[in-house]
């Protein structure tokens, strides 16, 4: 008689089987990583950006070397060169000048395109770059770059043959789209990134968002093809090459779902840090105010001091007549200063929103300043000043969280109108925080999908599957034009052949018709 066993002896045999089989799903984590990243523009939202993407790396075990103009410290892991020039800074600007370079979105491509190409000067002169070009990458497993509106940037991956990551700091990739993902975003329903609306809601607005598009692409491929012809570069002699992967500063609480491709990545808010400590000054000053706070900042973009005397003189009396007390970062001193305000060069914005008591942000509506101002659930009140910011206030006014404003015409009444309005009206208020809400609801922070995706990347030797067929085609191919063509010409060739049958078979009946005639007389 054979007698069976206990079976607790086998639920160890089972429990390994289990555990064996449930971590072939988990990936293998990619220790130690060597990142060779490059921030291109030295404004401080761009760094924000780039920073929150390597800081999440770097205290995941990564190892990271940056070239920035901007620079934090070195630190474990963490090497910083700096590119710093007259060319790649963007603080502290007068506003006058960079409503003039920066304000006509028509006269901004142009630009924009010519900076690009000067960056990559500034970077690829770099005497640490060069030596890191001749080392042939031997040091580094992967890239992390941010572009602007030219291909010259991917040298750098191209020359070390290493896979390449973009991170774009606006929550629309523009006319570079199509060249980083093989894809182009329905002008329809989805406003380009120097667009006045946060989407396209009537015939008007989808009419100039095909045009801005459209002229900008053509734009943009003319200088870059001229800018090649007339000062060619040694970078021009390598074919560029697309990213495996484009980090996208964007989430759906400030721009409008539409179709994302395989190797974007959505990562709107990846500069948010744990709130510090409020000095004790700011904090006395935002606990004492018993009708709560007013927060007033333009970032670090534009000077505050350089404004007009009459729209400062415009702030000035119309924040006199709020109950609010108010925090201006401004960074001169103001004669007659209203008693309740209270000025400094630098404010913490990320601490100072999240306090319960502020009741309001007026901004320039800067990417940056706006996704903190929805994780703090504060309304805002906009005043764009160019590029992507006046899309960025209109998707909040669009949310019902916000209110635009022109800086070039304000007026004291309409701004102290607008100002009561969303600190009195508790629509505002209300819907900041349904937004607050949302923005915080995610299956995986910034931090963990910038982590994810970049070791995904390397995992998988840059991850071609991710890239699109679409970015093989030739622009004809790609919107159709040479099927177009074709049923044009079958449309053409059906009604040639139909027109010389009819006219033929008319002749004929005619000539018959005659014969007969002449016949019967």
């Amino acid at each position: 008689m054979i007698v069976l066993k206990s079976n607790k002896m086998y639920l160890p045999f089972f429990s390994i089987l289990i555990y064996t089989f449930a971590c072939s799903w988990i990936p293998a984590p990619i220790e130690g990583a060597r990142i060779l990243a490059v921030e291109t523009i030295g404004g401080r939202s761009h760094w924000n950006i780039m920073s929150g993407i390597l800081r999440a790396l770097v205290d995941n075990g990564h190892n990271v070397t940056v070239f920035t103009p901007l620079t934090d410290g070195n630190r474990e892991n963490y090497t910083e060169v700096s590119t710093s020039t007259d060319a790649m800074q963007i603080i502290g600007q007068d506003l006058d000048d960079m409503i003039d370079q920066y304000g006509d979105p028509f006269k901004m491509i142009g630009m924009v395109s010519v900076l690009s190409r000067t960056l990559c000067d500034v970077i690829y002169e770099n005497s640490k770059m060069k030596e890191v070009l001749a080392n042939k990458g031997s040091d580094f497993d992967i890239v992390i770059i941010e572009p602007a509106f030219s291909e010259c940037v991917s040298y750098l991956a191209v020359k070390l043959n290493l896979p390449l990551i973009y991170t774009i700091p606006i929550p629309t990739l523009g006319v570079m789209e199509r060249i980083f993902t093989g894809h182009v975003s329905n002008p329809t329903v989805v406003s380009f990134n120097l667009a006045s609306f946060g989407f396209p809601k009537t015939f008007v607005q989808r009419t100039v968002n095909v045009a801005l598009w459209t002229y900008a692409t053509i734009v943009r491929q003319i200088y870059e093809l001229t800018l090649k012809y007339k000062e060619p570069k040694e970078y021009d002699l390598y074919a560029p090459i697309p990213p495996s992967l484009v980090f996208v500063n964007r989430h759906f609480t400030m721009e409008p779902a539409s179709p994302v491709q395989s190797n974007v990545v959505e990562i709107g808010g990846i500069h948010l840090k744990a709130a510090k400590k409020l000095p004790k000054d700011l904090l006395e000053f935002i606990e004492q105010s018993p009708h709560g706070v007013v927060y007033f900042t333009f970032g670090s973009t534009v000077k505050m001091a350089s404004l007009p005397e009459n729209t400062k003189k415009a702030f000035m009396d119309a924040l006199a007549q709020i109950p609010q007390r108010v925090l201006w970062k401004y960074e001169d001193d103001i004669e007659n200063l209203p008693k309740n305000v209270m000025i400094k060069k630098w404010l913490p914005q990320r601490e100072i929103l999240l306090h319960p008591n502020v009741k309001l942000f007026i901004s320039h509506g800067g990417i940056s300043g706006l996704y903190e101002a929805i994780d703090a659930g504060v309304p805002v009140l906009g005043f764009p000043l160019f590029g992507d910011q006046p899309k960025n206030v209109d998707s909040l006014v669009n949310a019902g969280m916000a209110i635009s404003m022109n800086i070039l015409s304000v007026k004291k009444d309409e701004f102290l109108k607008n100002v009561l309005e969303l600190l009195n009206n508790k629509k505002y208020m209300k819907n900041a925080k349904t937004a607050q809400k949302i923005f915080r609801d995610r299956p995986m922070s910034p931090a963990s999908l910038v982590v994810y995706w970049t070791e995904y990347v390397l995992r998988h030797k840059g991850a071609p599957h991710l890239t699109s067929h679409a970015i093989n085609l030739p622009w004809y191919q790609y919107y159709l034009l040479d099927l177009i063509t074709l049923i044009l010409v079958f449309i053409f060739v059906v009604f040639f052949v139909s027109y010389r049958i009819f006219k033929s078979v008319s002749k004929y009946f005619s000539i018959f018709s005659r014969n007969i005639k002449s016949k019967s007389e």
